[in-house]
């Protein structure tokens, strides 16, 4: 064990990344050493950032959990603890459960980790981070919780109510890292184009977004998470008129069957999806969008699938998530349906709707041979430099591969390359 050596471990979504950044910049302003996802943990206190949305993802965070429990009884790790969604939600189960920690937070009141050590929390600092990604971008979380009531999500339950963070304290925080080397900004919560609502009474996203836009340095703003009812049209004016706001929307849109998204408890239908749809590609040209879709939610029978197929193959989305619904303690659906489709139902149909994404993806990433586009370089790997586009989100979308023959490229710095190959999902370049 190293003294005053502490290991970090982010389970989970960008969110929780946001907070796990906040914690290990308070304790090194209180003289600890961190390390953030270490292949070999070796501090003598661990903290453990948990995920608790699906089941999987439960599954995840308890095994991390217990690997580092024995750990603990192997005399290997003084302190563990643990925070985020999966404690919040089941606290005082977990107490009973996993003695061996010494201290499950929750969500939000993980700050209270640097009383327990003794230490203090600096309230003054309280939104600076020691950034874990590649310097030259970072996740900016405007917003915590969720007010929609979609059936099948239990975030709200972990989460709350949707809290947004005032303009002022965002905008000085983007300042802040600018300053630090940031140039890239995904900017994400849990729904996007609700923020403002609880301040300032209306949606205030697209006045949040032109004014970051206007901060000197910021290259590159890219938007996560948005809800399709009342989507904020004036949002795509900023997106069409600034140049450092990427034509990329990320809008889960779960179903297009009317029916699902009722049971969803959506408020939407089939009809103010395609128009959404057309509206957004016809105001913001050449637009990406990344959706998830759900497969085998209550009441999706054999026609509401193949509604789903149709859609995707006329969507033709550049970016497509998917999962299979898996019932979650606490929701309205557990409460209120019968989660009665058999799982290899909802894998195969999973794996169907991917198959056609596929495809799709191929078609697209083939129509960019020969375009010329702007990229940042994030990594050297092998023998290419590995670079994105304003249509690719870190982690989650394509990259561009840009062999390292063509001359040096520095991480962080933007340059033009010409498309001459593609695969699926990665681009193959050259550089102008």
């Amino acid at each position: 064990m190293r003294k005053n050596t502490v290991d970090i471990i982010t389970l989970g979504c960008s969110k929780n990344l946001v907070d796990s950044e906040r914690l290990i910049r308070q304790l090194e302003l209180n003289g600890y050493r961190v390390t953030h996802d270490a292949e070999n943990p070796q501090g003598e206190i661990a903290v453990i950032n948990t995920c608790g949305f699906i089941g999987d993802a439960k599954e995840e965070s308890i095994n991390m959990i217990l690997e580092f429990c024995e750990a603990k009884k192997e005399g290997r790790l003084q302190q563990l603890y643990v925070m985020g969604c999966l404690s919040e939600r089941y606290l005082k189960e977990l107490g009973k459960e996993i003695p061996e920690v010494d201290k499950f937070y929750g969500k939000f009141n993980w700050t209270e980790l640097l009383n327990d050590l003794g230490k203090t929390y600096d309230t003054k600092r309280a939104y600076e981070r020691r950034i874990t990604t590649p310097k030259h971008y970072a996740y900016l979380k405007i917003s915590e919780g969720c007010d929609r009531k979609c059936a099948y999500c239990a975030i709200p339950i972990a989460t709350g109510k949707h809290h947004s963070r005032p303009m002022e304290e965002i905008l000085a925080e983007v300042e802040h890292l600018v300053a630090e080397g940031v140039k890239e900004f995904q900017v994400i919560a849990q729904e996007l184009t609700y923020y403002g609502i609880d301040i300032y009474g209306k949606q205030k996203i697209a006045e949040l977004i032109e004014r970051m836009a206007d901060i000197k340095g910021v290259k590159w703003i890219r938007l996560h998470y948005a809800y399709p009812k009342n989507f904020p049209m004036d949002l795509l004016r900023v997106m069409r008129e600034k140049k450092n706001v990427c034509k990329y929307l990320d809008i889960a849109l779960q179903h297009i069957s009317t029916s699902v998204l009722s049971n969803m408890r959506r408020y939407v239908d089939k009809e103010d999806t395609y128009q959404l749809i057309e509206q957004l590609r016809r105001e913001v040209p050449g637009i990406h969008i990344r959706t998830t879709l759900m497969v085998g939610f209550p009441g999706e029978g054999e026609k509401e699938f193949e509604e789903l197929k149709e859609f995707v193959r006329w969507a033709k989305f550049d970016r497509m998530g998917a999962f299979a619904y898996s019932e979650e303690d606490g929701t309205y659906a557990a409460k209120h349906f019968k989660d009665d489709i058999p799982n290899e139902v909802k894998q195969a149909r999973l794996s169907e709707l991917m198959e056609i994404q596929q495809e799709i993806s191929a078609e697209l990433q083939a129509k960019k041979i020969g375009q010329r586009m702007k990229v940042i370089i994030d990594r050297q790997e092998g023998e290419y430099y590995v670079g994105r586009t304003e249509f690719d989100s870190p982690e989650v979308d394509p990259e561009v591969l840009i062999p390292m023959s063509d001359g040096t490229l520095r991480r962080g710095c933007f340059y033009t390359v010409e498309i001459t190959d593609a695969d699926d999902f990665d681009l193959y370049a050259k550089r102008i």
